[in-house]
């Protein structure tokens, strides 16, 4: 397996624990029809059961080794015939801003954070326009974007924390996830290095692998402006994934907005 493999392999590991917006999706999905565009849709965790419960779904990633294993996913769910009629995959590898435009779907997602990886706000606010200029009227576009804390970011300044120890079944290795993140306020840039070590359970020799991202944080409100920027109508803001309104004190942003 290639370096790209394993961090797949451990990228679906970091999520073993449900992050609980699958219904939430399903919800929209059931409310505006198919087609479904996920964008940075990794290694299928949302477009696969999307597309299993009979939706089209095009599912698009600039990572080959996460959309193979999104392509080993979906072979699963058919092989076992759990795809209900008329659900079809399409896996693009590309970068989204190269996308053409195809103003058809009635659903576009940026997921748990994704947003973060494109690298400023004016590439996020580009990253809601292409989601716009694929939408057909009345189509939602969905992010969602965790918002840290005061004390979250107090933690990001260079030391090295022990994230989680889980047993991998793919492999039969016991992985650890160590991360350090350095955050400048000034530019609202979180520099993070994560670090996986597995080895046997019982012990023996360890392999590392390390995977660094540089993500930029943003706010509600700047979502909320480079939506309306793009030409979308914001109908919801959420504070989680049932959508509880956006208060003070939330945790995460959840925006849907509409294309009308």
């Amino acid at each position: 397996m290639t370096i790209g493999d394993e961090l797949a392999r451990y990228y679906d590991l970091d999520l073993a624990d449900d992050p609980g917006d699958l219904d939430l999706y399903r919800a929209l999905a059931a409310r505006t029809g198919g087609p479904v565009l996920e964008l940075g849709a990794g290694t299928g965790r949302l477009a696969v059961p999307l597309a299993a419960d009979g939706l089209e779904v095009v599912a698009v990633d600039n990572d080959s080794a996460m959309l193979a294993r999104a392509r080993g996913r979906w072979t699963i769910e058919r092989r076992a015939h759990r795809v209900r009629r008329g659900g079809r995959l399409e896996l693009v590898e590309a970068d989204l801003f190269e996308l053409v435009p195809e103003p058809r779907f009635g659903l576009a997602i940026l997921a748990l954070n994704t947003l973060f990886l494109l690298g400023d706000a004016p590439r996020q606010g580009a990253a809601l326009a292409v989601m716009a200029r694929h939408l057909r009227r009345g189509g939602l576009a969905v992010v969602d974007a965790w918002l840290p804390s005061v004390d979250d970011l107090a933690l990001y300044d260079g030391r090295l924390m022990l994230e989680w120890v889980r047993d991998d079944p793919e492999s039969g290795l016991r992985v650890v996830k160590l991360a350090s993140a350095l955050y400048d306020a000034a530019t609202r840039r979180l520099d993070l290095t994560a670090i996986f070590e597995a080895c046997a359970p019982d012990g023996g020799p360890v392999v590392r692998h390390v995977r660094r991202d540089v993500l930029h944080l943003t706010s509600a409100a700047e979502l909320v402006r480079a939506a309306s920027d793009a030409g979308l109508r914001v109908d919801e803001l959420g504070s989680d994934h049932e959508l509880t309104p956006f208060g003070a004190g939330a945790s995460r942003v959840v925006l849907v907005a509409s294309l009308v």
